[in-house]
């Protein structure tokens, strides 16, 4: 029996809108700043949204006209392509390890009229292929300030949403003006290929992909909005992008941090209830585990493994649809408080399940 999805949003900017007016002061990101974490409730997204929109329609944003995004997964990326999208505009994802060759010939195969780069790295792989970026008329920098060399095509984020606020000053209705003018059939976002066949091709996806994708997801049933998601995939692929649509559907906070050496450390002090990962993360989490107690060798060594042997026995019979015996499930019970108990602390503690996708999962590993 399938389940039909709930019916969707004209475009990702309404779908948003509703979840900022049905959950205003539920918490929407939060990110590493110092040494903490910031909150954002939906409501203060959807201010900064507005903001960095209105500022992007200043600059004389037209409908599909295309953004890129040369950035990392952090929450300003999210914010800029909420902005892009509300405002009418499509975002042209631009992986931040891209080169400058690359780089020059997406931004300009896409038709990219503005840039939202990260820092002085991506800034400077754009200056170095200026003659070749063709319609690009300003850059945004989120990370630092402006360069004197580049003079007035390059400006911060702040002056952006400086600009932003100054357009709304003058025309009040501008933001609402521009999202009620997408419908699900424009173009939202145009994503690269890695270019190992030749050079990057782009794949254009429209509103409605976004927004089906996110009541797919919700008509499953398996999130909520009580959820914590731990959210450090790339966003200049669909996967990462799937997760945002699924979040403004559903409502649950997300917590935002690019960084692939912090994944551990971070899933201690977030305490998510969800992760989605690529099989490569699961892999080193499980090589991590079993060499440590292999290591340490000796009487936690045999309870390990007697532990992984109990817990695929139930892991095989519950992917079959059926429950361990009585004495199966006792055995179960110790091999939780022994050993697996232990490494679900070590994940925070409140994982309700991991999500693995882009390649196949070893199924040792998914058991």
């Amino acid at each position: 029996m399938t389940t039909a999805a709930p019916p969707t949003a004209a475009s990702v900017g309404r779908a948003f809108l509703d979840r900022v007016a049905a959950t205003p002061d539920r918490e929407a990101f939060r990110y590493p700043a110092g040494s903490g974490w910031v909150s954002l409730s939906w409501a203060q997204t959807a201010e900064r949204v507005k903001a960095m929109a209105a500022g992007l329609l200043a600059l004389g944003l037209a409908s599909e006209d295309r953004v890129a995004i040369a950035c990392s997964t952090r929450v300003e990326w999210v914010l800029s392509d909420l902005a892009v999208l509300c405002a009418g505009g499509a975002v042209t994802t631009v992986y931040p390890s891209t080169s400058a060759d690359d780089v020059a010939f997406i931004v300009s195969d896409s038709g990219s009229t503005i840039v939202i780069a990260e820092d002085e790295v991506q800034v400077a792989k754009l200056r170095a292929g200026r003659d070749q970026l063709g319609p690009v008329r300003k850059v945004v920098v989120v990370d630092g300030l402006p360069s004197a060399q580049d003079g007035d095509w390059v400006i911060s984020l702040s002056d952006l949403e400086a600009l932003g606020e100054a357009h709304l000053a003058a025309r009040a209705s501008a933001f609402d003006d521009a999202v009620a003018a997408v419908g699900p059939d424009n173009l939202a976002t145009l994503i690269y290929t890695s270019g190992t066949t030749g050079r990057p091709k782009g794949v254009q996806l429209t509103h409605a992909n976004w927004t089906y994708e996110g009541a797919a997801v919700d008509s499953v049933g398996i999130l909520s909005v009580d959820d914590l998601q731990y959210l450090w995939l790339p966003l200049s692929h669909s996967f990462g992008k799937v997760l945002l649509a699924a979040q403004t559907q559903i409502g649950f906070a997300t917590a935002i941090d690019g960084r692939i050496d912090m994944i551990v450390e971070n899933l201690g002090v977030i305490q998510p209830t969800f992760m989605a990962g690529v099989p490569r993360i699961f892999e080193k989490v499980y090589g991590r585990v079993v060499s440590t107690t292999e290591a340490e060798g000796g009487p936690k060594l045999k309870i390990f493994t007697w532990a992984f042997v109990v817990g695929t026995k139930v892991s095989r019979l519950r992917a079959a649809g059926q429950e361990p015996s009585v004495l199966l499930k006792a055995e179960y019970g110790l091999a939780d408080r022994l050993v697996f108990s232990k490494i679900k602390a070590r994940m925070g503690g409140r994982i309700r399940f991991f999500c693995s996708g882009s390649a196949a999962l070893a199924p040792a590993i998914a058991e």
